[in-house]
């Protein structure tokens, strides 16, 4: 609680209350809940999920098993018959030395990878230069406006 005396420290700056930095507030925070209760949730379904892969698990996550035919890409047919292509585009065939059964695991190409690693590398190169280029204009704007109120109270003297 504020008294008299500290009534000051009690306010919120003005400058808070523009409604850009309102709405700037508003999206981080709105960005935050999503991303929390939306984690929370892909949490419940993978639960979800785990339940239904604990009954119908593949031999390759019960024992171990020999890769037959290396990582590559999955081909028209293949990404529709063979579930695991849908996940990355990419399988492998192993055999489960077990039961000898011959499956297929989806597995992440290391040229996928390379790619993935560029584009993020293209990206953030992007926002370098975006944000520099921002930096620069704004210290131009604020260069300005120092010089003209300087001008302006020599003017008035």
């Amino acid at each position: 609680m504020c008294t008299r005396a500290m009534e000051s420290d009690c306010r919120i700056p003005m400058a808070c209350l523009r409604p850009r930095i309102l709405a700037l507030h508003a999206l981080f925070w709105g960005l935050v809940s999503l991303r929390v209760f939306g984690a929370a949730l892909l949490s419940d379904e993978k639960a979800a999920v785990t339940v239904t892969k604990a009954v119908t698990a593949p031999c390759w996550q019960l024992e171990e098993f020999v890769v037959a035919k290396e990582c590559s890409a999955c081909e028209g047919l293949q990404s529709k018959t063979i579930p695991a292509c849908g996940q990355t585009g990419f399988v492998e065939k192993i055999n489960c030395t077990k039961s000898n059964r011959d499956e297929y695991k989806s597995c992440r190409s290391t040229k996928m990878e390379e790619h993935l690693f560029w584009k993020f590398e293209g990206a953030m190169l992007a926002l370098t230069v975006f944000f520099a280029i921002l930096v620069v204009v704004r210290q131009r704007s604020l260069d300005r406006q120092a010089s003209d109120k300087v001008r302006r109270q020599i003017e008035s003297i």
